[in-house]
Order: C-alpha cells, then structure tokens, then sequence
C-alpha cells in the first residue's frame, strides 16, 4: 500500500506503513515504477479553480498520464473521484475537464468505478466549513439569485467507504455518491447558520455581486474563496442530480454534532496549497 501526493514532505501519521511518492507526472516511467504491485488506485487528483499554479488544463493532463502510468504497471482497477453532471461540452472546466477523464477512463480497458460526488463535508473541509466561518463573521449572508438551487453534501468518511467498497468488486460502474439531505442554497445556508448558533438574514444578491463579495473576502484571507465557474455551476444545479442516496451521513447531524468548532476557522485553500510541509488546519 502506498499514497501518491504533491506534499510528501507532510507529516505521515501512517509511518513506513504506507509510504509516499510524489506523482512524478513529468517522469511517468518512474511513476510507473511507484504503481508497480498496486492492485487498486484511487484516484483524488484534481484542482478546484485555475490559478496561476495550477489549472484544470495540467489536471486533465496530468491525470491521463497518471491513468497510463497505471495501465503500464499492471494497475488492476481505478476507483475515480469525478462530480456530478459532467460533460464535454459544459462551458465550464471544471465538468468538461472531469467528463474527458471519465470517457478516458472507461476506453482504457482497465476495471473502474467512477464516484461522483458533490459537495463534501467533514474534517478539513472547505465549502461547508467558510460558509459557517462567514455566518459566524457577517451580520447577513447573501446568497446568488434567490438561492433555489439545490446540492446534496456527502460526509467524506461516506465517500472513502464507498470507494474501498468499489475497490473490492470488478464491476464497471459510475456510482451518483451523493448525501440523504437535499438542501436548496439557501436553506443550506440558513440550516448551518442555526445548527451553530449564527443565525443570519439570508438575502439574495446579483451573482457578480456575489462574487465580487467573495473576492473581497478571498483577498483580505489571501485565498479564492469563490470563482465565476463555481457559482455557474451552482446556480445551474450541476451540484444535484435524481438519484437514489450513497452515503448515510446527514449534514444536520453531523453539525450538530460539531456546532462548537466547524468555522472557528476560515479554511485557506492557497495556503494549504503553497505550504506542502504543515498539517491541514482550518486556519
């Protein structure tokens, strides 16, 4: 067993009971090498906006070496993070980019799962954690036109389940990994903002004025914290699809359960990203 990561300078809590590889994707005969005797890999790449340190563009490509990689080292099946409602033809890289992974997945003649998830909650979440940071912080909150858009969250112990369950079949499948809450916007903002004691008038606002909003508070953190792309993707309810439930894990739940801490601190993607050596903290 072993991790592939961009940060193995990051304190491993598991020892040389799974030892780290960087991914190696300028060299994929060496991550070949790594992948040598691996039966499964479960594949959580990806980056979330385009940046200047890193695009949807270099994940795709670096991903289709990675599936290569495993291909040529005897891989026997890839269990494959995706999202919801991808396709080719969105406007939007981040579901096009995801939609020409699977398609390449699936031609690769290699065993797969495809999990798609939305959005995710749990420890060291960002989504879910900095709209609670922001309830806990703002006297109101606006969210992007009148909010009716709906997701369903999935608890990320649920998602890791799901996969090691994939992980031991052979079937092909794609998997809809979503939660059992389903929440327009809105009422996902009001539900946290009551479960940790913040209560906040929710307001609709224009989404540019959403965003900009959101980049005023993205520079004061020194981070993104929303982009054009993820309201897009929202407000066109890409994050929802008519399935039945993967995971079992209610969101209210488990807020309830941490009303106390979850956005006690704001999560910084960028510094999380620019500082491969310290443990994740929502800081």
């Amino acid at each position: 067993m072993i991790t592939l990561t961009n940060s193995t300078d990051r304190a491993n809590e598991f020892g040389c009971r799974l030892p780290a590889y960087p991914f190696h994707f300028d060299r994929p005969d060496e991550l070949a090498r790594s992948l040598a005797g691996v039966e499964v890999l479960y594949n959580t790449y990806w980056v979330r906006f385009n940046h200047p340190l890193f695009r949807h563009a270099d994940a795709v490509r670096n991903t289709l070496i990675l599936f290569d990689a495993a291909q040529r080292a005897g891989v026997r099946r890839i269990i494959h993070v995706s999202i919801t409602n991808p396709a080719e033809d969105s406007p939007l890289e981040y579901f096009s980019g995801k939609a020409r992974l699977e398609r390449a997945l699936i031609e690769s003649g290699l065993s797969y799962a495809i999990l798609r998830p939305t959005v995710l909650f749990g420890e060291e979440d960002i989504l879910i954690n900095n709209i609670a940071w922001l309830l806990r912080h703002l006297p109101v909150f606006g969210v992007f036109g009148d909010g009716s858009y709906r997701l369903q969250p999935i608890y990320v112990d649920d998602l890791a389940a799901l996969a090691v369950q994939q992980g031991d079949t052979t079937e092909n499948t794609v998997v809809e990994a979503i939660g059992p809450e389903t929440f327009t916007y809105r009422e996902l903002v009001e539900t946290i903002g009551r479960l940790i004691g913040a209560p906040r008038p929710v307001i609709g606002v224009p989404p540019l004025v959403g965003y900009w909003a959101g980049r005023l508070v993205g520079s004061l953190m020194g981070d993104v914290t929303i982009t054009r792309e993820e309201i897009a993707g929202l407000m066109a309810g890409l994050l929802y699809v008519d399935a039945a439930p993967a995971g079992a894990t209610k969101l209210t739940d488990w807020i309830a359960a941490h009303a106390d801490t979850v956005g006690r601190r704001y999560a910084n993607e960028l510094a999380r990203r620019r500082d491969r050596a310290a443990p994740y903290r929502n800081d």
